[in-house]
């Protein structure tokens, strides 16, 4: 596996990885858990070459946000990568990356208006700048995103369409824990308490994925059931709870067939967020 620092050197063995065919992208912030690793994997079993990056990337932090204390392991990471089969990581400084003070940045409107991004402000427009450049430097014919970061997901294939990047974004099911936790880097600062009360979000996004399934067309109603059963607990401080329409992350009308539901919580230190979505019409699982 080739650990890469520098553009040109990404650059120069990705055009040696192509000579194979096709090459997938898999962009991280590191600190890998499964889910990373899974997508690695899906990476792997349906590309030739599979290219991760490891940056931490600080357009999409906030003032107020843990960008100095966000979890890093490039060791560790190495080490992981290594053993799922990934053929080159590009792991840049901020320096390489920004070596001095931007002065372009990509804008993803209307989508980025709802959801973390009432909260985050800056912070997708920071994801697709990174993103934006991290195609431009790697040049994939694919890459690899969880449904975990679902409006991130979204932006991402906008942004592509728009811009005309010409890769496929390839979305992987969101990996989580026997008790339904979704697999994530900021699950490390939450307490055991924390830790056993972050399951809700994943238990209240079910029940009100079930109730829509099993024919509940107040969708109002299902909100607000799933933001009761949160807020219910404790240890959450409820960020939003949301139904919207797929792909425009907009307000469900009754033709729309394709739900996001999404929630964000704070347990302590972390800052958590779930989803599932549902297709009206789909039988509920027996």
């Amino acid at each position: 596996m080739r650990v890469c620092e520098k553009v040109a050197e990404i650059r120069s063995v990705v055009r040696e990885l192509r000579r194979s065919g096709p090459v997938a992208f898999v962009p991280t912030m590191g600190f890998f858990h499964e889910g990373h690793l899974t997508l690695m994997r899906e990476a792997r079993r349906r590309f030739p070459s599979v290219v991760v990056s490891i940056f931490v990337n600080p357009l999409q932090f906030g003032p107020a946000e843990d960008f100095a204390a966000y979890p890093r392991d490039l060791e560790r990471d190495l080490r992981l990568a290594r053993e799922t089969g990934v053929d080159a990581v590009f792991a840049p400084a901020r320096t390489e990356m920004y070596p001095e003070r931007p002065c372009t940045f990509v804008d993803v409107e209307r989508l980025t208006g709802v959801l973390c991004g009432r909260t985050r402000p800056g912070h997708f427009r920071g994801v697709a700048t990174v993103v934006s450049k991290l195609f431009n430097i790697v040049q994939p014919d694919a890459a690899f995103f969880g449904q975990k970061d679902a409006q991130q997901l979204q932006v991402i294939r906008r942004l592509v369409e728009d811009l005309n990047f010409g890769l496929e974004i390839v979305a992987v099911p969101t990996v989580r824990e026997a008790d339904g936790l979704a697999m994530s880097s900021r699950n490390m600062y939450l307490s055991p308490g924390e830790r056993r009360a972050a399951t809700v979000l994943y238990r209240s996004l079910q029940v009100a994925r079930e109730a829509i399934l099993g024919g509940e067309r107040d969708l109002s109603a299902v909100r607000e059931g799933l933001a009761a059963q949160i807020a219910a607990e404790p240890l959450a401080q409820l960020e939003y709870a949301e139904i919207l329409a797929l792909p425009d992350l907009t307000p469900p009308h009754a033709t729309d067939k394709e739900l996001l539901l999404a929630v964000a919580a704070r347990f302590g230190r972390a800052r958590l967020i779930d989803n599932v979505t549902v297709t009206i019409g789909e039988k509920t699982e027996t």
